[in-house]
């Protein structure tokens, strides 16, 4: 019998579901064997490994948080997945909050990171470095001149939280968990297994970045948010729907007809995602007692059509489909 050509092969996949790609199938595989899932296939999360990133980030949900009526800056919050490091709550802990709670699966940052970010992020903040990229969403007309947020980190305000003596406490509160005079506290869970790592009532804001697409159950994620937040207190999520590489389209995720391809594509720790679209994470916000104060969606046409959806997916409105991100803040009822 002769062999198929691969033009002949990519017709037959163009025409269903998307091939499974070869480099995330074996990373799939590798994650399987013992010794190489370390070695091979979970290296890190990206990102948070650089104090630009952590800074950016930290600007916008802070500086979008204020356009919806948050005040100043969160004097307790927690982060979901922070990553290789613990910078985005650096940068909150730089702009005067107090205690910290970083919440991962697994372990990925390390103190000599953290040590490096800090340094990084203080001169950033020291020198009121402008936003470091555009990005999405664009928030630039809400900053200054500089593109840095003065209105909400005056420059009296930066005089106390970057003061000496503040800064040799949240050091000694970054290698011990909290500062000699018990004013700065940073708990660190990974992986945390309860949701009493977090006392209830307690936070004033609970923010990710790229992370809900990642969370197994997004119903227990909301719960927790809802949980952990106090009266009143805020949420921040951003959240990527795109396929994260294990699909030719940024929506192709969607596409695996086969559930046995798929949970070996997504084996790979560091990359598997939920696949659930935006309307289950507005439905799981609402179920938990949230209403959305900010819905910022990323809009993508050049994804893959309805037609090749597979079963398992055909649910999805033209909204889910296009939906390539959503920026979501809302507020805990303050009764």
């Amino acid at each position: 019998m002769p062999r198929k050509s691969s033009a002949s092969r990519g017709a037959r996949w163009s025409a269903g579901a998307d091939p499974p790609l070869l480099k995330p199938l074996l990373l799939g595989l590798a994650a399987r064997v013992p010794g190489l899932n370390q070695r091979v296939v979970n290296r890190g999360t990206g990102g948070t490994n650089r104090a630009e990133y952590c800074y950016g980030v930290w600007l916008k949900h802070l500086v979008l948080l204020q356009e919806r009526g948050f005040e100043g800056v969160p004097r307790t919050l927690g982060e979901l997945g922070p990553g290789d490091s613990l910078g985005v709550g650096l940068a909150a802990l730089l702009s005067g909050a107090e205690t910290y709670f970083a919440l991962d699966v697994k372990p990925y940052a390390t103190l000599a990171a953290n040590e490096s970010i800090l340094e990084e992020l203080i001169e950033l903040f020291a020198r009121r470095a402008p936003r470091p990229t555009r990005g999405w969403p664009d928030f630039d007309a809400l900053l200054d001149a500089r593109l840095f947020p003065s209105h909400v980190l005056g420059e009296e305000h930066l005089r106390r939280t970057l003061a000496p003596e503040r800064l040799a406490a949240l050091r000694a509160a970054l290698r011990s968990g909290s500062s000699s005079d018990g004013t700065l506290t940073i708990v660190y869970k990974a992986p945390w297994s309860s949701s009493e790592v977090v006392a209830r009532d307690s936070l004033d804001l609970l923010l990710s970045h790229s992370v809900m697409e990642h969370v197994e159950d997004i119903g227990d994620a909301y719960r927790a948010c809802s949980a952990w937040l106090r009266p009143g207190g805020w949420m921040s999520h951003q959240i990527d729907f795109g396929s994260h590489g294990l699909a030719h389209a940024w929506n192709g995720c969607w596409a695996y007809s086969s559930e046995l391809w798929w949970r070996l594509i997504a084996a790979r720790r560091d990359c598997r995602i939920n696949r659930q679209p935006v309307s289950a994470h507005l439905r799981e916000l609402r179920a938990n007692g949230f209403e959305p104060a900010l819905e910022l969606r990323h809009a993508r046409t050049d994804g893959i059509a309805r037609a090749r959806l597979a079963p398992a997916w055909r649910h999805l409105s033209d909204a889910d489909l296009c939906c390539a991100g959503v920026f979501l803040q809302a507020q805990k009822p303050a009764s």
